[in-house]
C-alpha cells in the first residue's frame, strides 16, 4: 500500500468566525479538534498540522467582487448596514468579519496547495466548507466561499480537472454558481430537495452545467427522511460513475454534518455511521482516480455537541489513516470539556449511533421509492452527457 500523508489545517484563530447567538457556533469546531486530539488522530504517523495565513485580496477576488469585499469590511462599523445579504438573521455582521472569513479561505487554500504541490496526499480543514456565499452576496451563514476560492487558486496554478463533492444537507449552490460555465470543475451535490429546504431555488436534477460545460453540474435532491440506506444507495448510483467519467486530478469534498437525523435545521436521517461510510467512499475514489489527492472541509452541522465533533473526527480519521472503530468510546477528558463548553447538551459516549450501514445496489424499475425516483431523474439528466447509460446499473 502506498504511504499517505495528511495535512490538517488548524489555528485557534479560525474560531473567530463567530456570528454570536446563531446556529453556526464555533464551539462545534473547537470540540471537533479537541476530540480528534484526545483520540490521538493528530499524532498519527504522516500527519502534519499546518497553521494557515488569511487569503489575500487577489485570492478572494477570483470568486468575489471587490465591492462586495469592501462591504464586508465596512459592515461591522455600521449598525444600520443593509445589502449584500449582510446584517440579516442568517448572516449577521460581527467584529472582524472580513479577517475571520479571509482566514477560513486561507485555511482551505493551504489544504488545497499542500495536496496540489505534493507536500501531503490528503488535507482537511474542518473550519471550511462555507459553500453558499455568492460572488456579491452573503448567504446561508457564509460570507466568503472558501471551497470556490481554493478551487480557483488551483485552476490558476494549472489544474485542469477538479471534482467537487458536496454532501452537506443543503445544496452547494455557491460553488456550483462559481463554476457553472467552467468545464474544468465538476460539482456534485447530494442534498435534501430544495422543495423542502434552503436554498429553495437551486439543486434540482435538471441543473447540469452551462454552455460549454454540459454535465459538469450534478445534483441529487433527496426527499426528507432519507436515511443511511437510501442516501448511500443514491451516492453509489450516481457519484462514482460521473467522477470516473470526468477523470479528475484532485477531489474536493465538502462534508457538512447536517444530514444527520439529530440536526435541528434539516430533515434527512443519516447517522454518524452513514457519514463515516460516505467519507470512506470519497477517500476511495480519490485513491482510485487521483493517486489519493483529496481535500476535505467541514460545512454545515448544528447538533454542536452530539453530532459534529464525532462526524468530523471520523472524517479526520479516514483522512489520516485507518477509520475509527465505530464502537470507540469518546474520551472522558473530551466529555468533560464538552459538558463545560456547552452545558445544555449531553456529550455522546461513543463514536457510533449503533447503525451498520449497508450499500444497496440501485436497480431501475423496481418499486416506486422516492429515493429511487430521485436517482433516476439525476442519472437521466446527466449520464448521457458523460456517455453513460442512465438505465444501466453497471454505469
Amino acid at each position: 500500500m502506498v504511504d499517505r500523508t495528511t495535512a490538517v489545517v488548524w489555528d485557534p484563530a479560525l474560531l473567530s468566525y463567530d456570528m454570536g447567538a446563531h446556529p453556526m457556533n464555533p464551539v462545534r469546531i473547537e470540540l471537533t479538534m479537541a476530540l480528534a486530539r484526545d483520540l490521538g488522530l493528530l499524532d498519527r504517523p504522516g500527519v502534519q498540522v499546518i497553521t494557515p495565513k488569511p487569503a489575500t485580496e487577489s485570492d478572494l477576488t477570483r470568486v468575489h467582487r471587490a465591492d462586495y469585499i469592501d462591504a464586508v469590511r465596512a459592515a461591522p462599523d455600521d449598525p444600520f448596514f443593509s445589502g449584500w445579504g449582510l446584517n440579516t438573521p442568517d448572516n449577521p455582521v460581527f467584529d472582524g468579519m472580513h479577517d475571520a472569513s479571509a482566514r477560513v479561505c486561507g485555511a482551505t487554500i493551504a489544504a488545497a496547495e499542500a495536496v496540489w504541490h505534493g507536500s501531503a496526499t490528503r488535507a482537511v480543514n474542518v473550519a471550511g466548507g462555507l459553500h453558499h456565499a455568492m460572488a456579491a452576496r452573503a448567504s446561508g451563514f457564509c460570507v466568503y466561499n472558501d471551497p470556490a476560492v481554493a478551487i480557483a487558486k488551483l485552476l490558476d496554478q494549472g489544474a485542469q480537472r477538479i471534482a467537487y463533492l458536496d454532501v452537506d444537507v443543503h445544496h452547494g449552490d455557491g460553488v456550483q454558481a462559481a463554476f457553472y460555465d467552467d468545464p474544468r470543475v465538476l460539482t456534485v451535490s447530494l442534498h435534501e430537495t430544495p422543495l423542502a429546504l434552503f436554498p429553495w431555488n437551486s439543486g434540482f436534477a435538471t441543473e447540469t452545467g452551462g454552455g460549454g460545460a454540459d454535465g459538469t453540474a450534478v445534483n441529487v435532491p433527496l426527499p426528507p427522511g432519507t436515511g443511511d440506506a437510501g442516501w448511500l444507495r443514491a451516492f453509489h448510483a450516481v457519484v462514482p460513475s460521473v467522477v470516473r467519467a470526468f477523470a479528475p486530478e484532485i477531489i474536493f469534498s465538502q462534508c457538512g454534518a447536517d444530514a444527520h437525523f439529530l440536526d435541528p435545521l434539516a430533515d434527512l436521517g443519516l447517522s454518524v455511521d452513514g457519514q463515516r461510510a460516505a467519507y470512506m467512499a470519497m477517500r476511495d475514489l480519490a485513491d482510485e482516480l487521483c493517486d489519493g489527492r483529496w481535500v476535505a472541509t467541514g460545512g454545515g452541522g448544528y447538533a454542536l455537541v452530539e453530532v459534529v465533533p464525532r462526524a468530523w473526527s471520523h472524517l479526520l480519521a479516514v483522512a489520516t489513516g485507518e477509520p475509527l472503530d465505530p464502537a470507540t468510546r469518546t474520551p472522558e477528558t473530551w466529555r468533560r470539556m464538552a459538558g463545560q463548553r456547552w452545558p445544555s447538551a449531553e456529550p455522546p459516549r461513543s463514536m457510533t449511533d449503533g447503525r451498520d450501514p449497508v450499500v444497496e445496489q440501485w436497480t431501475p424499475g423496481l418499486g416506486d421509492d422516492p429515493v429511487d425516483r430521485a436517482i433516476l431523474a439525476t442519472r437521466r439528466a446527466v449520464f448521457p452527457l458523460h456517455g453513460l447509460d442512465p438505465d444501466d446499473p453497471r454505469d
